[in-house]
């Protein structure tokens, strides 16, 4: 099935008219598929078999640093799975860092550079988040051509694409908000839960220091704003785990996120 690519920003994506960076394709070690140097950013759209889709709706977001996207195991991995339970999806690529020749052993200097990813965030913080929501508008939007309840429309993200999944789910305007969101071994927030905020599923593994801290915080923070949260933290997994089977207790964890969404009434089979 051909899936229809949807441009964001089909005037251009504001804050980054001028980039003129080549999205590229590539394998890291070990045998990873990414996409990089996304500078027009798209959702992909996979819709289910009309004689089982539910009407429910998933942007998915992957991570990689912000410099890259895991596009199979943290996004179209993920939506298949949701497509077999009845569920649409829309790959997110959201813009990212300009890499060079030297990909991948510059963003490995990088992501390990403090200072240079704080500084990062400043300029394209704001631009990936934009383009979070700007994808639930879009997805909203086409609600009625997609088959979808505009009602349930949720927000799915890894790592990096948690922090787009999180920052969207503190949009105060309805059409930008999404209905549920589950940001997976992602970040805190030091920001006020907005009283709109949507029901969020938080999950991460123990042994991954990057995410394990912040996200028992962010599942407080959320309970204590008064909105519903569930969270799972896994004795073992790592950091991006993803759509992976390794034997590990966190190799079903997407099975959590589908009973999560039945229990929440997000039609899911």
């Amino acid at each position: 099935m051909t899936n229809d690519v949807i441009s964001l920003w089909p005037n251009g994506a504001p804050g980054s008219e001028d980039w003129k960076q080549t999205e590229q394709e590539d394998l890291i070690p070990p045998g990873l598929k990414v996409i990089r140097n996304v500078a027009q950013p798209t959702l992909t759209v996979y819709l289910p078999p009309t004689e089982i889709a539910t009407g429910t709706g998933v942007i998915v977001c992957p991570g990689g640093g912000f410099h890259f996207h895991a596009i199979d195991m943290e996004g179209t991995d993920v939506a298949r799975w949701l497509n077999a339970r009845g569920v649409a999806a829309f790959v997110l690529k959201y813009r990212l860092a300009q890499t060079g020749d030297d990909f991948p052993e510059s963003v490995w200097r990088a992501l390990g550079d403090q200072s240079h990813m704080a500084e990062l965030m400043k300029t394209l913080g704001p631009l990936i988040v934009a383009d979070g929501l700007q994808a639930v508008r879009l997805v909203r939007a086409h609600a009625a051509e997609w088959g979808l309840a505009p009602d349930r429309i949720g927000i799915v993200g890894f790592s990096a694409g948690a922090m787009v999944t999180l920052y969207t789910a503190f949009s105060r305007e309805a059409d930008s908000r999404p209905n549920f969101a589950a940001p997976i071994y992602g970040g805190g927030t030091d920001h006020a839960i907005p009283a709109e905020a949507p029901p969020l599923f938080v999950l991460c593994a123990d042994d991954d220091e990057m995410a394990a801290a912040a996200s028992a915080k962010l599942y407080l923070a959320w309970r204590a704003a008064g909105h519903s949260a569930e969270l799972h933290i896994y004795s073992k997994g790592g950091h991006g785990f993803g759509m992976q089977t390794r034997g590990l207790p966190s190799d079903t964890w997407i099975e959590r996120f589908g009973d999560w969404m039945r229990a929440q009434g997000f039609s899911i089979r």
